[in-house]
């Protein structure tokens, strides 16, 4: 479900009308999250460590009212959740994009995710998912720990979605960490509920 955010009333509406006229409004920070706690309850507990940060990472996103916030006709709408869009690799090294709903609890979101997986690695070709815009668009490069990263887009498509990239895993003595790479639409946010997203996730990294 999503309803309409009266523009008028927002306290960003001067922000939203000027950036909502770039060519390129999205704009993109890279930072690192320390997966240590998360890493070693996923292998204490014979869980997919993907799956896992990919559950935080939208129950953190779901917490900042301003992720789920979509541009639509250039109404703003907000919904009620945001689920995840993810590419998921296969065994010949190509890709395909998933649909996976989210849900608070853990199992119910990783039974999910596991189907998804499965019938994704059983499949070939390119078949973008028909998900609409409740989305954040979730990639993975577990080979390479980058520093920045950018997106290819296409103009013509408008599009609001938030775009979340995870890195290598590295680690130095005890410590594991990882990057990932957060661009956004700055019509919808800002700096500030950035910072909101990263500190929320790296705090569910944190408690596992």
């Amino acid at each position: 479900m999503k309803k309409l955010l009266d523009i008028e009333k927002w306290n960003r509406k001067d922000h939203f009308n000027f950036f909502n006229q770039f060519e390129e409004p999205f704009y993109g920070i890279t930072v690192e999250i320390d997966c240590t706690a998360a890493y070693n309850h996923c292998k204490q507990n014979n869980l997919s460590f993907f799956i896992y940060y990919l559950h935080c990472s939208l129950a953190a996103a779901n917490s900042v009212d301003e992720f789920r916030y979509r541009i639509s006709d250039n109404k703003v709408y907000i919904y009620d959740q945001i689920d995840a869009s993810a590419t998921i690799n296969r065994d010949d090294n190509t890709f395909d994009f998933s649909y996976i709903p989210y849900h608070s609890e853990f199992n119910r979101f990783d039974k999910n995710a596991k189907s998804e997986i499965e019938r994704i690695r059983n499949s070939s070709g390119l078949n973008p998912t028909i998900s609409g815009d409740n989305v954040i668009h979730f990639s993975s490069v577990p080979w390479i720990k980058f520093s920045s990263l950018s997106h290819a887009r296409s103009f013509a498509f408008n599009d609001s979605c938030p775009k979340i990239s995870f890195g290598k895993m590295t680690q130095t003595d005890e410590k594991r960490v990882m990057p990932i790479s957060v661009h956004v639409h700055h019509a919808l946010i800002d700096g500030y509920h950035l910072g909101l997203f990263i500190d929320e996730l790296q705090r569910l990294m944190n408690i596992s």
